[in-house]
């Protein structure tokens, strides 16, 4: 099993930032990838971007690409979601995903996902 513990989440103007974490604990060697997906009112579950430990090799969603920055520290099983120039429409429900790096960096698909964190509500003020 692993646990995955989120934190970060909150309230911000548009065009401001935010950080997200996820530490990852448990038989963390299972899942070579980590990332992140974001869940709107009333809509499906969307990849936005994962990192494989090995290497750092990052996939971005088109619509975060040059705004979202993820990060590893592997030393702390941690990994870290940069935003900026934050948009109304990134308001979700953000949950860390943890898996296999086929799932999470190629096919980007949430049902294959092993792990979840529980979320964390990030909401952009207009």
């Amino acid at each position: 099993q692993v646990q995955l513990v989120e934190s970060g989440g909150g309230l911000v103007q548009a065009g401001g930032s935010l950080r997200l974490s996820c530490a990852a604990s448990g038989r963390t060697f299972s899942t070579p990838a980590m990332g992140w997906f974001r869940q709107a009112p009333g809509k499906e579950r969307e990849f936005v971007v994962a990192i494989a430990w090995l290497g750092g090799i990052t996939a971005y969603a088109d619509s975060v690409k040059g705004r979202f920055t993820i990060s590893r520290d592997s030393a702390k099983n941690t990994v870290y979601l940069q935003m900026n120039s934050l948009k109304p429409e990134d308001t979700a429900v953000y949950y860390c995903a943890a898996g296999q790096t086929a799932t999470l960096m190629v096919r980007r698909d949430y049902s294959g996902i092993n792990y979840w964190g529980e979320g964390t509500l990030v909401t952009v003020s207009s």
